[in-house]
């Protein structure tokens, strides 16, 4: 079994962590389980290594959007999570929109620019949210309130086209699906995620960044809708594995203010992570989670 975590993308130290726990994960649910550091000698390093299969561990670019995925295939060995297509449409956030709203499934209206455009005027009416297109973890995200005197001065590490979203009111909903097909467990269910401010990358991440309700407390239509929306995202997006929808509800608007905001092909499992805890309430341990995702690999996908 070969854990491959890290890369080289804005995501790096919380896939490191992600490998690190996965990799303790497997060896208690009695896989042998090497630790690799992707890298640019990624190939060879798993030719050498010739495992079984490999843990995709990996966040953010290279790693979650179709490209290593792509080497695995190449190299024909086994691996966990969705696979090239849809790996490379849900990071591209303008791409997965468009296979929500044909699915029928509702999300916030939203569009390119470019980022010098964005730093000089609003390109949109305020409140909006700009981000990274193909970045995840809040990575890169910036909230214009409408009482903002002028537009965002995005950091020069921006890329240069950046997508400019509607703003979402309310509160941050989540759900996980695992396979999905007959005999998976589908949608597992609903965690209302509460922090202080914006959910952004601290607030993912570090120990009391924010509070996780599970299940969430909220209307019995809205939490079946997430389950049916997140198992409709899941299937549109051609997902495989494990997969995470993230919702933003707004209360006063009842089941017409839930949206999705993006579906994570990756999705994070540190100590602090959503699936895991998900998993746990519905009679998964991080190792058994951990083995179906693995007994769940292959080429393919």
């Amino acid at each position: 079994m070969a854990v491959v975590m890290g890369g080289r993308s804005a995501e790096r130290e919380v896939s490191l962590s992600t490998g690190r726990e996965c990799a303790l994960a497997l060896r208690q649910a009695g896989f042998d389980v090497a630790e690799i550091d992707a890298g640019p000698d990624l190939a060879e390093r798993l030719k050498a290594l010739a495992p079984d299969v490999a843990f995709n561990a990996l966040h953010g670019r290279w790693g979650e959007d179709g490209c290593v995925q792509g080497l695995l295939e190449w190299l024909q060995i086994p691996y966990t999570h969705s696979g090239v297509l849809a790996s490379a449409l849900t990071l591209d956030k303008t791409r997965t929109k468009d296979i929500y709203r044909a699915a029928g499934l509702p999300a916030m209206p939203g569009l390119l620019a470019p980022a010098a455009e964005v730093r000089t005027r609003h390109v949109m009416a305020p409140p909006y949210v700009v981000k990274p297109n193909n970045e995840g973890s809040s990575v890169g995200v910036y909230l214009v309130h409408d009482a903002a005197n002028g537009p965002p001065q995005l950091s020069p590490d921006m890329p240069e086209v950046v997508m400019v979203e509607a703003f979402a009111p309310g509160r941050e909903l989540t759900t996980t699906v695992m396979g999905g097909e007959e005999g998976d467990p589908g949608a597992l269910t609903v965690t209302d995620i509460l922090t202080d401010g914006w959910y952004d990358y601290d607030s993912k991440y570090k120990p009391g960044g924010s509070r996780h309700v599970l299940p969430a407390e909220i209307p019995q239509e809205i939490f079946d809708a997430c389950l049916d929306y997140a198992r409709r995202a899941h299937r549109a997006l051609g997902c495989r594995g494990v997969s995470r929808t993230d919702f933003r509800w707004d209360e006063s608007r009842g089941l017409a203010g839930l949206v999705l905001l993006e579906t994570n092909t990756q999705p994070g499992m540190t100590p602090t992570s959503l699936v895991p805890e998900q998993a746990q309430r519905c009679g998964y341990s991080f190792p058994e989670l951990c083995r179906w995702i693995v007994e769940d690999a292959s080429c393919n996908r």
